[in-house]
């Protein structure tokens, strides 16, 4: 399990998918259970649907700068945020 958190509102999500994306070449590329890095976007969430009443998971902006990291925690920012990644 992973959970995604913004610093400031703790806007995000948790679940079983920590997805890497980002463009090469003029395609979308994925990794996944992947960990934050500089460079590209992280998708947090559910592996599959919930309902329509919630969200399926929390994507961000790309990652500008690793602020902190550990084994189970990175803290990172994006364009305009800054959010706390976490094994659960």
């Amino acid at each position: 399990m992973y959970s995604l958190k913004r610093v400031g509102d703790d806007a995000g999500d948790r679940g079983g998918m920590s997805t890497l994306l980002w463009e090469a070449d003029g395609d979308i590329e994925f990794e996944n259970s992947g960990r934050p890095r500089v460079g590209v976007a992280i998708r947090v969430g559910s592996i599959i649907g919930r309902t329509m009443c919630h969200q399926d998971w929390w994507q961000t902006s790309y990652i500008t700068e690793i602020i902190e990291e550990t084994e189970n925690y990175i803290k990172f920012k994006t364009g305009n945020s800054v959010y706390e990644w976490r094994i659960v």
